[in-house]
């Protein structure tokens, strides 16, 4: 009896397995293209997926006359009857953002949504636009428009890039023991009008981010695919031209997309001596998919761009009338820089459970900079002009492998990851020159070989309404130094690993609300110069981070986001490449408040805001004497967008920086600011006729500040005060665009 018990129950549970399968699928758009990050969810089963970037899902436990709801923010969601178990095709079809139809529950991934809403309703024209989409994110331009931006985000000065990392498509963007700077990060490869969307996180939480990932990361990613071929074009004041091609190369091809972009940008600046700026991008993509949709990418791209400065200005100068706040000291600053980057990427599903993602990169990259930061303070006749210069090769290629399965009622989503990062950078140079003609002194003259390997494990087990993910990164760093001006060649080298342990938490309490502790370690990374100039001690001190946040609807049209967070450094090493020396900074902590907002007030009007509350403080000093220069403690940032009210779009944004410490007791200040922008286009058939306004209100303001120790040829004494770079001024431009 016990037998026929057993071959009855037997059999019925592989009835059971027979019916109940894994069920695979694609999603697309009308076109044809695959659609990323659309939700899948079995109403019968309760189970659910989202589609990869390929468009692919596959959902675990999914049956015939099974119900399946598939929807994504901007298409019309469907819900549908399985039929069959058969290869299943979805089309879904675009629609105007509709933010009462966003379930926070249904998000792969929220903060990711927000920017494609943020993209849609305020579309970025420059690169320094595109940084501004993080929110809490400031940036400021301080040398003729080539430099790459100074970076603020939670409580630091992050200057070109110490501690967020970036990347594009999963090639990196940072410069790792860079002649300015560690972290040297130059977005101007980036044509805006390709990029896709962003992906972001704030704090170092994140398995598959190491080098860099102290305040946050952000991932860029760019078009697979343009909808129609554009050109446009844009004149301003002050010189200003741009002109952007984007030309659709495979228009009626299935299964592969190319185009090619084009930018070309001139300004002379508001500046009383022209900056004389130009740069040049070329950007080619070529996208296949295989039968098995597989996807297979190549990119290419190249710049150069070259500039006239005119430097940070002292406050004195400006007070005493001696020049105007558009005026120089030493108005032969500048340079010059180019990068070439060729990437390919490869997206595949293994087996049902498993995807394979992978990517390879080379670049070569050239920079060299003319800067005086304090005039005649060290060389009274000469003044104190410098050159930085570089040129680079990067390799470098990252895979990832995702397997999804169920321990039980349990899923488990379990990511592992390994990649590897060669820089081989030559002539290393920082010189005290003249004019940017005569080279004074070779101060210091290098080759740096630097290697960064890294694996990474992350898990998720999704209880329910519960998912907790633990997670553990390895680096492996090696570094080479060769100093070029000692008489006898030597090659200094270190090494050093690092484990970074995260674990995170999110809880859907419901439908419209997630709550998320989210928890980890990290580094804060080091040029190689320093590395070497410490014999290889506490080269990779570590952060110590977490957040406490949410993500609400509290209403159909309202999406809030909040986290209170926390950030502790051992140490902040600083490589001062403007004087090639070593700055330790001993331990500092910092803590805050995010909070933003996404109001659909109607079918084309939109209310954004993100503000920031934060305290950064260095813990070695007393009290009064600990403030961290140039840490921002609050900034604001909104605006009200219209989209396609009878052909119009447009807006109006602002953004405040709050008054903050210059150096550290705090006397003396910088000064903060608040700026407002407008723009507003008109769509008529294929043409768009655009005008656009920075600094509507033509307000003065300081976009870079520095304490700075200078001294003028005509003065006996240095002072210590206020250099900055002013703001635009009100400046308004007109574009036309034709798209074909």
């Amino acid at each position: 009896m016990s037998k026929h018990i057993l071959v009855l129950l037997l059999f019925g549970c592989l009835s059971i397995l027979s019916q109940a399968q894994n069920l695979k699928g694609l999603v697309t758009n009308k076109g044809v293209q695959p659609l990323e990050g659309a939700y899948v969810y079995n109403l019968t089963t309760e189970t659910h997926a989202h589609t990869s970037e390929t468009g692919v899902f596959i959902i675990l436990n999914t049956k015939k006359g099974d119900s399946l709801r598939v929807g994504l923010l901007g298409y019309k969601a469907k819900t549908l009857v399985l039929d069959s178990d058969a290869y299943l095709k979805i089309m879904l079809q675009e629609k105007a953002f509709q933010l009462d139809e966003l379930v926070i529950e249904e998000e792969l991934n929220t903060a990711r949504t927000i920017s494609r809403l943020d993209l849609k309703v305020t579309p970025v024209n420059s690169s320094q636009e595109v940084l501004r989409k993080v929110p809490g994110l400031f940036i400021g331009q301080h040398a003729g428009g080539g430099k790459a931006e100074q970076i603020f985000l939670r409580g630091f000065d992050i200057d070109h890039g110490t501690d967020i990392a970036l990347s594009v498509d999963g090639m990196p963007v940072n410069m790792v023991s860079h002649a300015h700077g560690q972290g040297y990060s130059d977005l101007h490869f980036v044509i805006p009008e390709t990029i896709n969307k962003i992906d972001f996180g704030k704090g170092g939480y994140y398995a598959a981010e190491g080098d860099f990932n102290t305040a946050g990361y952000v991932n860029f990613k760019t078009k697979d695919y343009l909808k129609e071929s554009s050109i446009s074009f844009s004149v301003g004041q002050f010189n200003t031209l741009r002109t952007v091609g984007l030309f659709n190369l495979l228009e009626n091809t299935k299964k592969q997309n190319a185009y090619v972009a084009m930018e070309y940008i001139a300004t002379d600046g508001p500046f009383e001596s022209p900056q004389n700026f130009n740069r040049l991008n070329l950007f080619g993509k070529y996208v296949m998919f295989t039968p098995e949709n597989d996807r297979l990418t190549l990119t290419a791209s190249h710049f150069t761009s070259r500039w006239d400065a005119s430097g940070q200005v002292p406050q004195r100068e400006v007070d005493n009338g001696n020049i105007t706040r558009f005026g120089a000291i030493d108005d032969t600053e500048g340079g010059t820089t180019e990068r070439t980057n060729f990437n390919v990427t490869f997206d595949k599903y293994i087996n049902d459970n498993t995807k394979f993602s992978a990517n390879a990169f080379y670049s070569h990259y050239a920079f060299e900079l003319y800067s005086n930061f304090t005039f005649f303070l060290e060389d009274p006749i000469n003044g104190d002009q410098i050159k930085q210069k570089e040129d680079r090769n990067i390799f470098g290629a990252n895979t990832a492998i995702t397997y999804n399965t169920y321990l039980g009622d349990t899923e488990l989503t379990l990511t592992t990851g390994l990649g590897v990062r060669h820089d081989i950078v030559d002539d290393v140079e920082l010189s005290r020159t003249l004019n940017r003609r005569t080279t004074l002194e070779t101060v210091q003259l290098g080759d740096i070989d630097q290697t960064n390997i890294d694996a990474y494990v992350n898990a998720e087990f999704e209880f329910g309404k519960l998912k907790i993910a633990p997670a553990l990164r390895i680096d492996y760093f090696k570094y080479l130094y060769n100093d070029a001006l000692q008489t006898t060649f030597e090659t200094q080298s270190e090494t050093k690993t690092i484990l970074s342990p995260k674990l995170n938490f999110f809880y859907n309490a419901e439908d419209n609300l997630q709550l998320f502790l989210k928890s980890g370690l990290g580094f804060h990374s080091n040029d190689a110069r320093v590395v070497v100039a410490n014999d290889g001690k506490d080269i990779l001190p570590r952060s110590y981070g977490a957040d406490l946040g949410s993500v609400w609807k509290p209403f159909p049209k309202l999406v809030v986001n909040s986290a209170l967070w926390y950030l502790f450094l051992e140490q902040e090493f600083v490589y001062v490449g403007d004087a090639g020396i070593v700055e330790p900074s001993g331990k500092t902590r910092r803590y805050g408040l995010d909070l933003g907002l996404r109001y659909q007030i109607n079918d084309w009007l939109f209310l954004d805001t993100d503000a920031t509350l934060t305290n950064a403080r260095s813990i070695d000093d007393t009290e009064g004497q600990n403030f961290i220069p140039l840490a921002p403690d609050f900034t604001l940032t909104g605006g009200l967008s219209v989209i396609n009210y009878n052909g119009f779009s447009g807006g109006l944004q602002f953004r405040y920086l709050d008054d903050r410490a210059a150096n550290e007791d705090n006397s003396i200040v910088a000064e903060g600011y608040f700026v407002t922008d407008f723009n507003i286009n008109y769509q008529l058939n294929d043409l768009t006729l655009g005008l656009s306004v920075e600094n509507l209100f033509d307000v003065d303001w300081n976009e870079t500040q520095f304490a700075t120790e200078s001294r003028l040829q005509n003065e006996a004494q240095s002072v210590e005060e206020i250099h900055f770079t002013p703001g635009v001024p009100f400046f308004i431009k007109g574009t036309v665009s034709y798209r074909f």
